[in-house]
């Protein structure tokens, strides 16, 4: 069999920005005590559009007419999926609050596959994901808010790859990036700014808030939108579905959590979905907006 090269380089560029998402995401847990999950997000989104700009230039080739329609829906989704997961795992445990934000890129999945063998690597990944959730039972008290809030965020992470892809075939990926991250941060830093006030310019924070928005913006959604640009829609959610696996796996190196045989069950299914996947022949995926 030969293998598509392009689609390999896709699959890495998934799986790296999974690993700097999560490197972010224990950093933005520092600046919770300090400026909240607005202020966070506020400067995970400002300075992550900041470096864009600087890295990628996007005022060379700014989009036209209706493409703009596009570029500020993938920004408000991108927005969107940020601040809600933030809110989210400020009320619920953030297991819970990451197995349902998964429900946006899993729909997205099943929704557009039209192959029986995508169906199978898709099910294997919500078994794997299923195994990972916490015993909901045990969970007294769930905070109904948190768990709407975390589905929130999977419906805007479902909107990110449908826009994201059609945004990402009309202009460079870095370029739609820096220009999503824009929309997003031109939105939401003011939220953070007002509830927050100028606790987001201390030197206590701004460190933080820089390596934040490096990690757990600015370079894995480039990332992603090479993935977006050079795999079908369905592969590159199930291929996210690693993300708790990722995160189990640094809570047993960092944190020394402990995982059951059940558990490392599940990351094995996920990581059978992924490697299905990332097998799929290519498909031209048009989506209309």
């Amino acid at each position: 069999m030969q293998i598509n090269r392009v689609l390999l380089t896709a699959v890495g560029s998934v799986l790296l920005a999974m690993v700097t998402i999560q490197s972010g995401a224990s950093l933005a847990k520092q600046l919770f005590p300090l400026v909240g999950p607005e202020g966070t997000t506020a400067l995970r989104l400002g300075f992550a559009a900041a470096v864009l700009w600087l890295v990628f230039r996007p005022w060379r080739a700014l989009p036209q007419g209706r493409d703009w329609r596009s570029i500020i829906i993938y920004g408000l989704c991108l927005g969107g999926m940020n601040i809600l997961f933030y809110l989210a795992i400020e009320r619920i445990p953030l297991g819970i609050a990451v197995a349902l934000e998964f429900t946006g890129p899993l729909a997205v999945a099943l929704f557009s596959s039209k192959r029986k063998s995508d169906l199978f690597w898709v099910a294997c990944a919500i078994a794997g994901i299923l195994l990972l959730l916490p015993d909901l039972s045990s969970s007294q008290g769930l905070d109904l808010v948190g768990a709407l809030m975390a589905l929130g965020a999977g419906a805007c992470w479902a909107g990110y790859i449908l826009f994201g892809t059609r945004t990402g075939k009309q202009a460079s990926g870095g370029i739609t990036v820096a220009l999503g991250m824009t929309v997003a941060a031109i939105v939401l830093v003011p939220v953070g700014a007002i509830s927050q006030g100028l606790a987001l310019i201390s030197w206590e924070v701004l460190p933080l808030g820089l390596l934040v928005g490096v990690l757990s913006s600015a370079l894995p959604y480039s990332l992603e939108m090479i993935a977006l640009r050079n795999m079908p829609t369905q592969a590159f959610s199930v291929l996210m579905s690693l993300e708790p696996a990722i995160a189990a796996l640094a809570g047993f190196i960092i944190l020394s959590e402990q995982l059951t045989l059940l558990q490392w069950s599940a990351i094995g299914l996920v990581i059978i979905a992924s490697i299905g996947s990332s097998f799929t022949p290519k498909k031209a995926v048009e989506m209309g907006v």
